[in-house]
């Protein structure tokens, strides 16, 4: 007994020992360390004429796959021995990018290919090949944001339809390299983080974190509805009582002459504004025939500048007091309002419920981009059922090479004497106002400060003017919003952002 005792125990550790190995494999992982040609597949269809190639990373000897060539479309993909799915567990999706010459347009992206029929050939691979899930970084433009999209099918309809993830993080603006992981929890929470640290926590099920929301609305406005021919919806109407005053001048002007104005002495009445330019030639080869009579162009008459005018002298015109313009009659609350018409609500056909998503499985990944820059690399592809996997492949593979580049970038940085690029304190300000940018309530304007922001990395002279800019919008928005007023117009120019302000005339 106590033999068998013994044999059990010791099975049981050893079982215990491999769900350990187990748990700490990647389901899936490509560090590039050896060429991709005969493992992905580049696609063969028209358009994709983008090289990839088997490329070091600037500055290592880390390998990856290199975006070569600029204004390219490019497709990839690499078919997994086994499906993965979304349906139980944790699943991590990371990957590594560095965009060594910045990225002005284009997708630095990755997506999550669900299955194909079986007649599908991964040389047809192209921007209409389905996916689950597309999540990476893309600017150009208004656009910057570290995607997250899932492509869910409504059971009711059987369509597909593409769920964005609602105030995504920004794009880190540097040509480092960078991490990006989606954690998706059994219990429909998803994390995004970059270079290990949590940038955006959303919920699947969650109509305020995803665009539409997963889980439809129970009821639509009915198409059918028709607002009835009698319905008014206007609040106000003129008074039809009212009657235009006696003495209400509808022709009367909005200015007048000033009748006690006086010529200015020394106004010179008898010089013009203008008068032929004194050192002008007439050219040697001007042909009066051909090209009609020659005449001196003409300068600034020098008398008028020493004088208060020239020419004819008019009074200034100034406000009419008589002055009131077309008559209108009053507003009063009308009495047959019925407020603004909507269709009523019915049941929708395409709701249903739902406690977690019913995603399909990822049976491939692929990189399908259309980019306007070279130099994008892509490696440490990673699927894992562990955190902990992506974590300690991220602390082996991506930190001591992003180290070595914010090293070289500060050594630089000082060598140039930080007159031709931004300072460290710079730099660390430029994140805090993308970070500025990614809270929620700024999302209206989001656009208007990356552009600003944007602005001021490339004119690191004005970064005070961009700071002050982004803190009054702050700050006047979050004003609008604590005491009920409404949304702000924010109208950007150049590196300076303007707001309106009520202007009140004298009495």
């Amino acid at each position: 007994m106590m033999g068998g005792g013994r044999a059990l125990l010791l099975v049981l550790l050893v079982s215990s020992l491999l769900v350990q190995i187990r748990a700490s494999d990647p389901v899936f992982y490509e560090p590039f360390e050896e060429s991709f040609e005969g493992r992905w597949v580049v696609s063969g269809k028209d358009g994709y004429t983008g090289v990839w190639k088997h490329e070091k990373s600037d500055g290592h000897e880390d390998y990856g796959l290199l975006v070569s060539e600029k204004a390219k479309k490019y497709a990839i993909i690499k078919e997994l021995d086994q499906p993965v799915t979304l349906k139980d567990g944790t699943v991590v999706l990371q990957f590594e990018v560095r965009l060594q010459n910045g990225l002005e347009c284009g997708g630095a992206y990755l997506k999550y290919i669900r299955p194909q029929d079986a007649s599908w050939d991964a040389k047809e691979f192209d921007n209409e090949t389905p996916y689950t899930i597309m999540f990476g970084p893309d600017k150009c433009g208004s656009t910057n944001k570290v995607h997250f999209i899932l492509k869910h099918k409504n059971p009711k309809t059987g369509k597909y339809v593409e769920h964005h993830l609602k105030f995504p993080p920004s794009v880190p603006y540097d040509k480092l390299s960078h991490v990006y992981t989606a954690i998706l929890k059994p219990d429909n929470e998803v994390r995004i983080l970059v270079d290990g640290e949590e940038k955006k926590k959303a919920n699947f099920l969650s109509a305020d974190d995803f665009d539409p929301s997963l889980i439809p609305s129970k009821t639509i406005p009915d198409p059918d509805d028709k607002k009835p021919e009698d319905w008014d919806e206007r609040a106000k109407i003129p008074d039809p009582d009212a009657v235009k005053p006696d003495d209400w001048d509808e022709d009367a002007p909005m200015e007048i002459e000033d009748e006690e104005a006086t010529k200015p002495e020394g106004w010179l009445d008898d010089e013009p504004d203008e008068t032929d330019d004194p050192e002008a030639i007439k050219p040697e080869d001007w042909d009066d025939e051909e090209d009609g009579e020659w005449e001196a162009p003409k300068i600034d008459n020098p008398k008028c500048e020493e004088a208060p005018g020239c020419g004819e002298w008019k009074r200034p015109m100034k406000q009419n007091p008589a002055y009131k313009g077309k008559w209108h009659a009053p507003l009063i609350d009308n009495p047959n309002y019925k407020g603004i018409w909507k269709p009523q609500e019915i049941p929708n056909p395409e709701y249903f419920e739902l406690d977690k998503p019913d995603s399909d499985p990822i049976a491939a990944i692929g990189i399908e981009i259309w980019t306007m820059q070279d130099g994008i690399l892509f490696d440490n592809v990673l699927i894992a059922d562990d955190e902990k996997v992506a974590t300690s492949i991220l602390e082996k593979t991506w930190k001591p090479k992003y180290e070595v580049e914010k090293e070289k970038e500060k050594a630089e940085e000082a060598a140039a004497g930080g007159a031709d690029g931004l300072s460290e304190f710079q730099k660390k300000m430029f994140d805090v106002l993308y970070k500025i940018a990614d809270i929620p309530f700024l999302e209206p304007y989001k656009t208007k400060i990356i552009d600003v922001i944007e602005k001021g990395e490339k004119q690191p002279n004005i970064t005070i003017g961009v700071l002050v800019s982004i803190i009054v919008i702050f700050v006047t928005v979050l004003f609008r919003i604590l005491f009920g007023s409404k949304k702000p117009t924010v109208s950007c120019s150049s590196n300076i952002c303007y707001f309106p302000r009520r202007i009140v005339k004298p009495k």
